[in-house]
């Protein structure tokens, strides 16, 4: 493997590698545009297949809908309502290889309970259907590594329930039963993926548009042209393959072809809040059925994230904003099985994304291969592919469709897939990792919390958090106003994992934006004085990056006080971004 740091200068070198590609003799095996969880994945997929590949991403990896889920890894509990066998154990099976084998630092079980309103009928209806999810898993674990990830589901009376759970309300549930999945910080997920990638000789730009797809005499799509957004430049990339994979920008990037064909998608709103954990008293976490969706309180750190909403979003894309009406309807579902009501003074932070809804059929004059419920790959152009629908679960199985439709049946028979036995970077030697802690936490003085946080983030990859704090002892200390990260993670956030901008650190490699109080800003001072020094940022550019930090918290408050969508993405869309996109109606994040 090749490097594994996402800095400036591997920015550099795949902005060259893209320069270099319109020489003739020099064109890339692949493309990829949009820098989310598929994305990110098809340019593994393909780099270690030995295709030369770059990834493009319009703003910050993950910047889109792979930062902005429910952050959980699940078989879909809901599909079985469906009676769809087949998409429950893939999910199932991607879980438990992701938990085995892939990433078992980034991805952890975790418990959910189920609560039983009536004593004999639902239990039975439920319990069957969780059982039928659980001997799903055991298939999935069979083709997988051969043991199982998570444990058994079980049946709580209302005393065990009360046990397990004392902040539901007593009248909430008879009992429930309780099952297992995992959950995942999504866009660290993402920048690793995009690391190991990397890693295995991929090359990848975040900050850098597509704003035209090209095609040669015969029609075919040859490359595109990009745009630096760092530095202004544009220029002309060639290309074997083009593939799209940007999400609910799916149209917008096709219409770059200036094709008619295609795939349809539309954006779905989905919000979540986040309450500090003392403030709900329980050990697992809840699935809720509403009658709009279904509800998630999802224990996570030092804090419970509690969503989703399911609307749709028909403002501008860029930038979806929870509004008052999202967050009371959360809030009073959740309160609906809550001992102890919440109300708008314990949310500490509120996140909303788009989900890429997937219409059915394709558009006229496009050769497709519907491969899954729930994703489809197809072709508008010879050159150019697609992928759009899917869930982050199964993000691997959609990344090997799109490479393995781009190469064509022949070629991907003989070049296959290998990623199911491609551990992400952090998860080989996570078993010495664990075993070095204390001498970790004796050498910094970091606490128990401490170093499991950091194991999570980071898995083996702790011991280059080390060697960080152990060249400047400073790093060694959690932030004033920040406590649960290390300055170290913010130096290594921007010397291994590509981080550009103070939103890039605040939002995405942190997710401090949500866990403290006022977005906070209170840490936005020590975290862009550190980032200065390693960018090279002046007075003036360091004032630039915490203004339109400043303004962005400033419109998502706003944005929660106002009653809907229309006003709520007029107010968000006041505020600057930290790099303009050359096209404001095209976007490649997903």
């Amino acid at each position: 493997m090749t490097d594994q740091s996402l800095t400036r200068a591997s920015r550099d070198s795949a902005i060259q590698r893209l320069v270099d590609s319109a020489t003739p003799g020099r064109e890339l095996d692949v493309l990829v545009i949009g820098g989310g969880i598929t994305g990110a994945g098809i340019a593994l997929d393909a780099a270690t297949r030995d295709l030369d590949t770059v990834v493009v991403e319009a703003q910050d990896w993950a910047a889109g809908s792979s930062s902005r889920a429910s952050k959980l890894i699940h078989g879909g509990l809901r599909y079985l309502q469906m009676l769809d066998f087949k998409l429950v154990h893939e999910a199932l099976t991607e879980r438990d290889l992701l938990l085995n084998t892939v990433a078992p630092h980034l991805v952890r079980p975790l418990p959910f309970l189920y609560p039983l309103r009536h004593h004999v009928w639902e239990r039975a209806f439920v319990g069957a259907g969780i059982a039928l999810y659980d001997f799903l898993a055991v298939v999935a674990t069979k083709n997988a590594k051969g043991k199982r990830s998570v444990p058994w589901h079980r049946h709580l009376s209302r005393k065990k329930l009360a046990a397990r759970f004392p902040g539901l309300a007593h009248d909430a549930a008879v009992g429930a039963i309780e099952y297992w999945d995992a959950n995942v910080d999504d866009a660290r997920y993402v920048v690793s993926v995009v690391r190991t990638a990397h890693a295995h000789g991929a090359k990848a730009a975040s900050r850098t548009q597509v704003v035209e797809i090209t095609k040669n005499e015969s029609g075919a799509v040859n490359g595109a042209v990009l745009v630096d957004l760092e530095t202004g430049n544009t220029f002309p990339v060639r290309a074997k393959a083009v593939i799209n994979s940007t999400g609910v920008w799916t149209g917008d990037t096709q219409a770059l072809a200036h094709g008619s064909g295609g795939l349809e998608v539309l954006a779905s709103k989905g919000i979540h809040i986040v309450v500090p954990r003392e403030r709900i008293s329980g050990e697992a976490g809840l699935i809720l059925q509403t009658s709009k969706s279904v509800l998630f309180v999802i224990p996570w750190s030092r804090y419970w994230v509690i969503g989703t909403t399911d609307t749709p979003w028909k403002e501008n894309l860029l930038n979806p904003a929870a509004t008052a009406d999202d967050i009371d309807y959360v809030i009073a579902e959740a309160n609906a099985v809550l001992a102890n009501p919440i109300d708008r003074s314990d949310v500490i932070g509120t996140w909303a994304g788009l989900r890429p809804l997937l219409q059915p059929g394709t558009m006229e004059g496009t050769n497709s291969a519907k491969v899954s419920r729930e994703h489809t790959v197809a072709s508008p152009i010879p050159g150019l592919t697609v992928i759009a629908g899917g869930k982050f679960t199964t993000y691997r199985v959609m990344a090997k469709d799109a490479v393995d439709f781009a190469l064509g049946k022949d070629a991907a028979k003989a070049n296959p897939s290998t990623t199911s036995s491609i551990a992400l970077l952090g998860a080989d030697g996570l078993d010495a990792a664990r075993e070095s802690t204390r001498a970790l936490s004796t050498r910094f003085g970091w606490s128990e919390q401490m170093v499991d946080h950091l194991l999570h983030r980071y898995g083996a990859n702790i011991s280059e958090i080390a060697a960080i704090a152990d060249a400047d002892p400073a790093t060694s200390q959690p932030l004033t106003h920040a406590a649960a990260y290390l300055r170290a993670e913010i130096v290594y956030a921007i010397t291994h994992e590509g981080a550009l901008h103070l939103e890039d650190l605040m939002l995405r490699r942190t997710r401090m934006n949500y866990e403290y109080v006022n977005e906070a800003r209170a840490a936005v001072p020590e975290v862009a004085e550190i980032a200065a020094t390693l960018l090279g940022w002046d007075e003036q550019t360091t004032a630039h990056e915490v203004a339109v930090y400043d303004q962005m918290a400033d419109a998502v408050h706003a944005a929660s006080l106002t009653r809907d969508d229309e006003a709520a993405s007029e107010v968000r869309e006041a505020a600057p971004q930290i790099v303009p996109l050359a096209l404001p109606a095209t976007h490649e994040a997903h």
